[in-house]
Parts: structure tokens; sequence; C-alpha cells
């Protein structure tokens, strides 16, 4: 069991501070804050997240911690900064992915794949349509029924060649498959029992993964 803060009031009191003040001077003006409140308690959390998860999985994983700077090339929003932390966890082989984000307002907890490529749809589809499809919607219906959300179908219609009425019209008409659990006090973060509280959540995916897993090939593998 873990016993070990983490992250700070600091953390969140920085991030609404630069959602408040989204500017490259502010931010170049608290750079010890970033560095003290947003970095370095990350990378504290991934160390003792990825230990963790290889102990319950016993298969090593690793992690990404994205950046604070915004990549406004194509953004109508040319805000330099994220006003998140999000870390994103990967078993070692795996395709599937476990999310860590925290807001100003809320700690999210997801996991899934956030796009197919060509081929992986085409396997993803494939997989829905036959009787894998139904094992997968009986997972999700699970994590729903526990609390989980998805996001909105990315297609207004079933596309060709499946029924329009197909039993699982919903996932077809998905191009990633990620399911999210949504704690609405983000101070849920400052808690000693972070780790665990996140490793729970995280082991209740474990249907999830396996199913992307056996069912949609790496990047390479289809086009």
């Amino acid at each position: 069991m873990s016993d070990a803060q983490i992250f700070t009031p600091e953390t969140l009191r920085f991030l609404r501070d630069l959602k408040a003040n989204n500017s490259r001077d502010w931010f170049n003006d608290n750079k010890a804050r970033y560095e003290a409140a947003w970095k370095a308690p990350a990378e504290a959390f991934i160390k003792a997240m990825c230990f963790r998860l290889q102990v319950e999985t016993d298969t090593p994983h690793d992690a990404k911690l994205f950046r604070i700077h915004r990549d406004v090339r194509f953004s109508k929003d040319k805000t330099p900064y994220n006003t998140h932390l999000h870390i994103l966890f990967r078993r070692e082989g795996s395709k599937a992915g476990l999310f860590f984000g925290l807001q100003t307002d809320r700690l999210v907890l997801g996991s899934g794949m956030m796009g197919f490529d060509k081929g992986q749809l085409a396997a993803y589809r494939e997989a829905v349509d036959d009787a894998s499809g139904e094992t997968l919607q009986r997972e999700l219906g699970t994590l729903l029924e526990s609390g989980g959300r998805m996001n909105d179908p990315d297609l207004a219609r079933v596309p060709k060649p499946y029924d329009k009425i197909h039993p699982r019209s919903e996932l077809l008409r998905r191009k990633s498959l990620t399911v999210w659990y949504d704690i609405d006090d983000p101070s849920h973060v400052e808690r000693a029992d972070l780790i665990d509280i996140c490793a729970a959540r995280y082991a209740t995916y474990q249907p999830l993964s396996d199913w992307l897993n056996a069912h949609i090939p790496s990047a390479t593998d289809r086009r």
C-alpha cells in the first residue's frame, strides 16, 4: 500500500495560476514553480506508478509525460501552454495505454487507444462485427456501469459494408476506443494513496486492454 504524498497543493495552484496567466512572460517568471510543482512530482509519480504496474502485471511499463508547451501551429488557440498534466503509461508489448490526466477541475484516469490507423481500423471493425464484438460490448458495459464514460462516436453513420442497424453500430462508428473515469475533486492527486487509487482503477481496464491487444494489429501489420 502506498503512503507517500507525491503531488502537493502547489501543483493545482500552479495549474490554476497558469490558466489565468497563460503567457510566456508569466511562465518564464514562474519557471521555478513549474519545475518544483509540475515537472518534478510528475517524474516521481511516473517512477512510482511504473514500478507498481510492473509488480502487479509482472511486465515492465514505460511512460510518456506530455509537454506543457502547446503545439499552436495549426490551432486557432495560440495560448502557449497546456493547463493540465497528462501522462501515458504502456505495458511492454501492449498497443493499449493507460492515461492519467490532472486538470484544474478534475482528475481523469483512462485506458484504450486514442486512434486507429487504416489497417487497425479495418481489423477493429471486423472484430466488432463478429462474436468478439459481443465480448467487447459486455466489457465496456461493465466499465460504464462502474462510473466510466466514453466520448461520442466519430462517425454519424455506420460505415459500409456494415448494416446500418447493426447491433453494435455505436462501436462501428468509432475510429478510436477509450474509456474514462472522472474524479471530480482534483485534490485527490494530493492524497498519499494516489498510487493505490490509480492502480485499482487501471486494474478494471485490463479486459479492455486484453481485447485490444488480441484484435488490433501493430501499426505496421496491416495496410
